[in-house]
């Protein structure tokens, strides 16, 4: 199984356990403490430790003290995830979707209003143009933020594989192209919506 896969599902499990939790004190808890890494380099917060490597495949550790590709994807996507969902039970009402990528659920932001769309789209752009993973995750919080305040969900799993290959410069084209055409599709509910116009 490769490396994206393998984070891809870690994901999952977390988000899927965190769901199913019935502790509610607990999942409170844990998000709050994966909260605290946000920003953060994999490892530097030694309170994250046991959420972010416990049960982590031995594959994806790093092996040189530099966070690896995997360990960049999941540390951003659940600590994004956490500040997603803070104030919510993610049992009832998730913050995680699948089928809601990053490029569809910030275009849903902007809805109908133009100087909106301008601003998102400068956001969107900022983040989609970064040069590294740190910079990346640092606009992709502000737009966490934003999707948080209009409770608009995202796949965090779909995220996990994209940040995955941003880190990579052939990898990173690919997730830019997909982040665009996510952005900038046209549903079928548009087209209906548009054609009564």
């Amino acid at each position: 199984m490769d490396n994206v896969t393998l984070a891809t599902r870690f994901v999952a499990g977390r988000i899927r356990r965190l769901q199913t939790e019935p502790n509610e004190g607990a999942v409170r808890a844990e998000l709050a403490q994966l909260r605290r890494g946000i920003g953060m380099v994999p490892g530097e917060v030694p309170e994250l430790w046991a959420v972010l490597f416990d049960g982590l495949p031995e594959e994806l550790m790093s092996r040189n003290g530099k966070p690896t590709a995997a360990e960049w994807a999941i540390s951003i996507a659940l600590t994004l995830y956490a500040l997603h969902q803070q104030g919510k039970n993610p049992a009832q009402e998730s913050m995680h979707r699948q089928d809601c990528p990053l490029g569809a659920s910030v275009h849903r932001l902007a809805g109908n209003d133009e100087d909106k769309l301008k601003a998102v789209r400068r956001r969107f752009n900022a983040m989609a143009t970064a040069q590294d993973i740190e910079e990346c995750a640092h606009y992709l919080r502000g737009l966490v933020q934003l999707l948080k305040a209009e409770d608009i969900p995202l796949d965090y799993v779909k995220l996990t594989e994209d940040l995955f290959w941003f880190q990579f410069d052939e990898g990173r084209q690919r997730v830019r192209l997909t982040w665009a055409q996510d952005f900038y599709k046209t549903t079928d509910d548009n087209k209906e919506e548009n054609s009564n116009a």
